[in-house]
């Protein structure tokens, strides 16, 4: 379960602790309450890693490098819990018990949209669909020049599953696409036209 200091104080506090900061950090050493930001703890030492992931720092859901390890669109396992936020102007990271976490920004009109509610144990968190996470990518890359370029991003740099990629859904990436405003999304636009993805 998620808390925070102020609650967990006031509950310690209602309980006759002299001292609840103390109290909590003698829980904490205990392994009863894992520290994963400032003023924030979880009690469930056996909780994946990425579904603490919006609970750090937000509002966010995860996406980037993470989203497309856990669709398959990548072939790399990333270790590293990547989150997209908008509106926040600055990269975020938080490293704790359970991992290593960032957060970057997307732009305001393209965060809305498709994402999805995961849920484990009563507990949900949010995640990219797998074309929001190819996006979100995209869009934080240097910006190519060509169809040949984005194609060497894709599957050359960015190691992108050729295979996967013809799966994902054309309507959604077209969607999203226009709502970045990013070179390299209107690029992958192009290619889904020129191809007839």
């Amino acid at each position: 379960m998620f808390w925070d200091t102020i609650t967990l104080c006031e509950s310690l506090q209602r309980q006759n602790y002299a001292s609840p900061n103390n109290k909590l950090a003698s829980l904490r050493r205990q392994g009863i309450y894992h520290h994963i930001r400032h003023g924030r703890y979880e009690t469930e030492s056996n909780i994946p890693p990425h579904i603490l992931a919006c609970s750090i720092y937000g509002p966010s859901y995860l996406s980037f490098e993470y989203a497309l390890s856990f669709y398959g669109l990548i072939p790399e396992r990333v270790n590293i819990y990547t989150s997209a936020t908008t509106c926040k102007n600055r990269t975020k990271k938080f490293t704790n018990d359970f991992g290593t976490y960032t957060y970057q920004d997307i732009p305001l009109a393209a965060y809305p949209h498709e994402t999805m509610v995961q849920v484990w144990n009563n507990r949900g968190y949010l995640i990219a669909t797998p074309e929001k996470a190819l996006c979100d990518t995209l869009c934080k890359q240097k910006p190519v020049t060509s169809l040949k370029a984005l194609k060497q991003l894709l599957f050359d740099n960015l190691r992108i599953d050729e295979d996967e990629f013809e799966k994902l859904n054309r309507e959604s990436l077209l969607f999203l696409c226009p709502l970045y405003r990013k070179k390299n999304l209107n690029f992958l636009c192009r290619l889904l036209e020129k191809e007839g993805k």
